[in-house]
């Protein structure tokens, strides 16, 4: 197990989430082809305990699946914040939201006894070191294969979703040999990428 617990959760301590959207969805999409399900996730960064507030950090490109998923997170419990995705000259493309991230975590401190912070980016290393000096219990929540081992050595307690991940994957083989006989579209269903975390859940159909 990849978890890292060096301190209590405790159901009184009160919870602020923040979840980089699109490191996420790109762990979840590389490393196992397959979706992530932001309700559970916010279930799991949770743990129970007393929910403050849970933002999602999302960047935008005007697409009707998009304005979907925004919705689907809205309606699991996240704000959103967004930004539109900045083009380049010579066609580079940019979309982070790590500093904002970073100042609203700051900002809302002073309500929290534990920050969340739902990414695998090793830049959220000198906000983990902020927050603990000021007293705050810091946990990160992500994929452990794609996370930097600076942001695991840093934080108090990490939760490995690699783990979830790997159970969704096994099931959907399993299916796909039993479905054998009906090989062309069961293929087809079988690789369709599945959400990590329940095996239905209202966020499923909004991401590809």
């Amino acid at each position: 197990m990849n978890h890292k617990l060096s301190v209590p959760q405790r159901k009184t301590h009160r919870v602020g989430v923040f979840v980089d959207v699109q490191n996420m969805y790109h762990s979840a999409k590389h490393l196992h082809g397959a979706r992530v399900n932001f309700k559970e996730l916010l279930s799991i960064a949770t743990a129970g305990r007393d929910l403050i507030r849970a933002v999602a950090y999302v960047v935008k490109s005007d697409t009707e699946e998009e304005r979907a998923f925004f919705d689907a997170l809205e309606k699991s419990g996240f704000e959103l914040k967004m930004k539109d995705l900045q083009v380049f000259a010579g066609g580079m493309k940019k979309a982070d939201w790590d500093v904002g991230l970073a100042i609203d975590a700051i900002s809302l401190s002073r309500q929290l006894d534990v920050v969340v912070v739902v990414s695998g980016d090793g830049d959220f290393e000198p906000l983990v070191n902020y927050l603990k000096h000021q007293g705050l219990i810091v946990e990160a929540v992500a994929f452990r294969r794609s996370t930097s081992s600076r942001l695991v050595d840093a934080v108090h307690n990490f939760i490995d979703l690699d783990e979830t991940a790997a159970l969704m994957r096994s099931r959907r083989v399993a299916a796909r040999g039993r479905r054998g006989a009906r090989a062309e579209h069961s293929e087809r269903e079988a690789s369709e990428p599945r959400a990590i975390g329940t095996d239905t859940d209202g966020l499923d159909d909004t991401i590809s």
